[in-house]
């Protein structure tokens, strides 16, 4: 079985998407909701579906073991990032090279890096009048967005749409694909990830 912690800050609508993808899965498991962020309405999703949640810190991510910890006594095989907000640090990412899967709502390279998260890449596609957008699902390594990537997927865009609309857009995109993407790429990774 391999299992499968979900990082996340926010609402956790890709975080739902996965929990039901694999939620009968006869070989991977999300065992694990993570989040920065006391109130994200992700810790509700995990307790909707009874995946074991928890809470971390600042210090327990940057300064301490708790999370390498924490990880391990779940026996973690993959971390899923799905709106997660927080640089991984590179302890975590030696631990877990090449198992560590961001989503971004761009096509990477563009409107990528530090600070380009959420509405603030749809606005930057809005004010660049770009014909298209997309998603990217790409490894973690020590710079943001910067990880080799798996998986693209673009949409058009109408000059008329807003930020809202193209990420609404984006979002179709990055439920319809994300999880199955995670899926392909254990099931092609799985000697490296066990």
């Amino acid at each position: 079985m391999v299992r499968i912690a979900i990082f996340a800050s926010g609402g956790g609508s890709n975080a739902e998407k996965i929990i039901q993808y694999f939620e009968y899965h006869p070989t991977i498991q999300i065992a694990l909701v993570i989040s920065n962020n006391k109130n994200a309405g992700v810790l509700g999703i995990a307790d909707r579906y009874k995946v074991p949640s928890q809470v971390i810190h600042r210090k327990d991510m940057y300064e301490s073991d708790h999370l390498l910890t924490l990880l391990k006594n779940y026996k973690i095989d993959l971390l899923v990032l799905a709106g997660f907000l927080w640089l991984i640090p590179a302890y975590l990412i030696s631990a877990y090279t090449n198992k560590i899967i961001n989503i971004h709502p761009s096509l990477l390279p563009k409107y990528g890096g530090k600070g380009m998260y959420g509405h603030h890449v749809h606005e930057a596609v809005k004010a660049d009048q770009s014909a298209i957008s997309g998603m990217t699902v790409h490894l973690v390594n020590e710079k943001y967005d910067e990880g080799d990537i798996i998986f693209q997927k673009e949409c058009k865009l109408n000059q008329d749409m807003n930020a809202t609309e193209i990420a609404a857009e984006v979002l179709k995109l990055e439920h319809k694909y994300f999880s199955a993407v995670i899926e392909n790429y254990i099931t092609t990774h799985i000697n490296r990830l066990k």
